[in-house]
């Protein structure tokens, strides 16, 4: 055995053992519990980050610990592989989105290896290959088949340089993130995933999710966004509009009916193009409107504007004429792309008004407020009692509520409804570096499904990327075809799928990944997941799609499961300090951690300056690991030099999963100091003991079964925390060990023999899901059975925490002035006695007599004088 502690020796032939050994492959066996433990997976972006070895290094303790206590194991690893990202390192690298992906791929799975996951690499999957994607193209066919997917026209942000359509992020100041071209609003033909059919249901499971955290969930809710109210239809003005028929609104507070001054439509609602046909003022403001924002984030962020039409439409209970505005803070997309505008009791529509010099009328009263004045309060927003509403004054909000809607009801002009805030999903992507969408656009029978006998439709992967457009558009050899009905000349879809849609079911493939059908009965055997884990930025789209996903594959026969994850856990961020200059512009530059000398002064003020050429630089506080503040650490470099456990351990034991982990280069070599002590502590047990190792743990000394208590004392503390995910304090635990076992005395050669051995084996056992690599290699040295992989997790003996003393703090009126020792079992009399006779307690009484003694047994005895 090597004396000296070497990661890379340990690491490589520890790794190499267990591939050797297929230790990690697993399959079904109904004799045993099994547990089914899931980091998202990556994006083959070239390179692990700190965020995803904190990921990973924590679904890997936790499958390796209940592997320990039994369970049959799954813990797989693939690639979420399609993207945009790829198809811009195409432009900027002239090198094809395939094989940018696969060269990342196998650098990063090489990364991964090294720090020595528990992976089942059998199982691996990667989303952009043909033999995964054929089968999502074949349940889009059924989904197709049922009605959950179908087609209509949506808006989007076009680009009308690049071709292209863009995600909301992608749009800076109106204009396309890459081409710089004035962003448009269009409406082009796409499919859609009718996630809305299982809104109820979605909702109410959230409730039956207790292992989820309670911010998830809420931010799952208010995304689903049930809301009860009432759908009100504004007849048109036959003068100004010239036709017949009404303006759809919904709203949640029909108890302010009385109070709409005007209604407002989105810039593609067809009443505002009808007004714009006359009016190029009003036209150019559509156009304009056209080039904002899609989503709503930009809808609550953006200045408020609009344009007054000469239309009408009058008021559904009074007759009143109401002007129709045309505003950019109206989505066509959400309802009938109108909103009926109560400036007196809604925020957005208050300060329209005001701009506008709209008229404002209150009718909701309240004791906050006589009048609706200029600034904006909360309280105008409030349910209360109605004034000025004619015979629904005096009303509360769900008695006036009630009677408006029977009152329309009976006009035939509104009733009540449930909405959702929750819009079907738009799964068309105008990109090529995706799955292909199968169908087939014929001129006689109209969108026709690819036929199974002919998926996967296959994307082609030796392409040039320009960024204009989607290749495939520009590609006979890919979309002409033969219409699966009808045998005629036709096109196939150059749209792809949303990458969500491959996320949304990868991990019921993992459970199957070689069958030859979507999933097999090996899904029903592993789903649900039992603990699932990642960034709370999926909080809501990934983990609202892939119970979507679920619920349609279990509603088409395909798994008897209806929520995909049990238990979840949003690990917290890895953040480090920030250096930076600045120049005369303003412009920052950013310094890594790595280049900047940090020092204090006596009062512990802290001064930085850029290693290379010593000049200052500024302290720009703690933040998310990024690229883009150049503060991040790279794991490849910290493994090489202090090895793969290290890395882990200090992850583990530097903050609990769920919270903000902060970086600290004194933390790391902390963690690798306490590995050091346990290869030397290993080490010389395994000089002075190996062949020597206890059985019947013997008569021990009273130091000696003080250090035992300690060992399982720290173990019942270590195996309760494991419980908890606290795994943080599991790695503290380990420390206190290593503590009371270095200097456990020895005195008695056979006792000290018994209590190392058995410490040192609660110890490595601990330590293995942490640091696999050392307590491999120590459990082998040390010359315990088998392998330690294979070894049963611990369990405290309770006799082990019995103490014939015990040590109880002694105050004298509150205040601590020593300690006595007492037999653990002794009486309060015997522990009063024993206080009054303490030489420190005596000392502080002044020779007064108590007036009453304290005791809290097995704590702390208070005189009281």
């Amino acid at each position: 055995m090597q004396d000296k502690y070497n990661p890379a020796e340990i690491e490589t032939a520890a790794q190499a053992d267990w591939d050797d050994s297929e230790a990690f492959r697993v399959t079904e066996d109904a004799d045993r519990p099994k547990y089914y433990c899931l980091s998202m997976f990556p994006y083959p972006s070239g390179k692990l980050h700190m965020g995803h070895v904190r990921n990973y290094t924590i679904g890997d303790v936790l499958s390796r610990h209940y592997r320990m206590r039994g369970y049959n194991v799954l813990q797989p690893m693939g690639w979420d592989a399609f993207g945009m990202p790829a198809e811009n390192a195409a432009i900027q690298n002239n090198v094809p989105p395939a094989k940018w992906t696969y060269a990342n791929i196998e650098y990063m799975k090489a990364q991964l290896k090294r720090l020595g996951f528990a992976i089942d690499w059998s199982r691996e999957i990667a989303t952009c290959t043909p033999q995964y994607y054929r089968w999502e193209q074949w349940l889009f066919k059924r989904l197709y088949e049922k009605g959950l997917i179908y087609k209509r026209l949506g808006t989007v942000n076009w680009d009308p340089v690049d071709d292209t359509v863009l995600a909301n992020e992608q749009v800076i100041d109106g204009r396309g993130w890459r081409s710089g071209a004035l962003v448009e609003k269009r409406e082009i033909p796409m499919y859609y995933m009718k996630i809305t059919a299982y809104a109820d249901e979605l909702l109410a499971s959230l409730d039956d999710l207790p292992d989820w955290p309670e911010q998830v969930r809420t931010m799952q809710k208010n995304w689903i966004g049930r809301s009860e109210g009432v759908e009100i239809s504004f007849p048109y003005d036959d003068a100004s509009i010239g036709k017949a028929g009404v303006l759809r609104v919904f709203t949640t507070r029909a108890d302010t009916l009385m109070g709409a001054t005007y209604v407002a439509v989105a810039a593609e609602h067809p009443l505002a193009e009808q007004a714009a046909k006359a009016d190029p003022a009003l036209a150019a403001f559509i156009e304009e409107c056209k080039r904002g924002g899609v989503s709503e984030a930009d809808m609550a962020t953006m200045e408020k504007k609009g344009m007054a039409t000469p239309l009408s439409v009058r008021h559904p209970l009074t007759n009143e004429l109401l002007p129709v505005w045309v505003a950019n803070y109206v989505l066509m997309g959400y309802g009938e792309g109108a909103v009926m505008a109560v400036p007196a009791h809604d925020e957005r529509d208050f300060a329209f008004a005001h701009k506008y010099e709209l008229p404002i009328k209150m009718v909701v009263g309240s004791d906050k407020y006589a009048d609706v004045a200029a600034p904006w309060q909360d309280a105008y927003a409030e349910h209360g009692t109605l004034v000025n509403s004619g015979k629904y004054d005096g009303l509360d909000f769900q008695g006036a509520v009630d009677a408006i809607a029977a009152d329309l009801e009976a006009k035939q002009l509104g009733n009540k409804r449930v909405q959702y805030r929750l819009r079907d999903w738009g799964i068309s992507r105008q990109r090529y570096w995706g799955c292909p969408i199968p169908m087939i656009r014929c001129d006689s029978c109209g969108d026709v499904p690819v036929l199974d006998e002919d998926l996967p439709v296959v994307l082609p992967e030796n392409v040039e990327i320009t960024g204009r457009g989607s290749p495939l558009a520009r590609m006979p050899e890919f979309y002409e075809c033969s219409c699966p009905s009808c045998g005629k000349p036709a096109r196939r879809e150059t749209d792809t799928l949303d990458t969500f849609v491959e996320s949304s079911w990868y991990f019921l493939r993992y459970a199957c990944p070689d069958a030859d059908a979507m999933v097999d009965e090996r899904a029903n055997y592993w789903a649900p997941v039992d603990q699932y884990i990642g960034g709370i930025e999926h909080a809501i789209l990934h983990l609202l799609y892939s119970r979507f996903f679920t619920r349609a594959m279990r509603d088409c026969g395909l798994v008897d499961v209806s929520e995909p994850f049990t238990r979840l856990l949003t690990q917290g961020m890895v953040v480090a300090d920030t250096y930076y200059r600045e120049d005369e512009s303003g412009r920052k530059q950013w310094f890594n951690p790595a280049d900047v000398q940090v020092e204090r002064d006596d009062k512990g003020r802290a001064t930085a300056a850029r290693a290379p050429d010593g000049a200052p630089v500024v302290i720009g506080g703690t933040e998310k690991m990024s690229k883009s503040k150049n503060n991040g650490v790279d794991p490849q470099a910290l493994i090489e030099r202090y090895g793969a456990d290290t890395a882990r351990f200090f992850i583990i034991f530097a903050a609990p999963p769920d919270q903000q982990l902060e970086w600290s280069d004194s933390g790391v070599e902390g963690a690798y100091r306490f590995l050091r002590r346990v290869w030397n502590f290993g080490h010389a047990f395994a000089t002075q003991y190996r062949g020597q190792l206890a059985g019947q743990t013997p008569e021990l000394p009273a130091a000696l079964a003080e250090v035992r208590r300690e060992i399982h004392l720290n173990l019942k503390q270590a195996d309760f925390d494991f419980g908890r995910h606290q795994f943080n304090t599991v790695a503290s635990a380990t420390m206190k060990m290593l503590n009371a076992l270095e200097k456990a005395p020895q005195d008695d050669a056979a006792a000290h023999a018994a209590v190392a051995s058995e410490g040192l084996s609660i110890l490595l056992r601990v330590l293995a899901p942490i640091t696999p690599h050392l307590a491999h290699a120590l459990w082998v040295e040390c010359g315990f059975e088998g392998k330690v992989i294979d070894a049963p997790w611990p369990q405290p003996d309770e006799s082990a925490l019995v103490q014939d003393e015990v040590e109880l703090v002694v105050q004298v009126n509150g205040k601590l002035r020593g300690s006595i020792t007492v037999a653990a079992d002794a009486d309060n009399a015997t522990i009063e006695a024993a206080a009054l006779a303490c030489e420190a307690a005596r000392k502080f009484m002044d020779g007064k007599s108590p007036r009453k003694v304290i005791v809290v047994k097995g704590r702390l005895v208070n005189i009281v004088v």
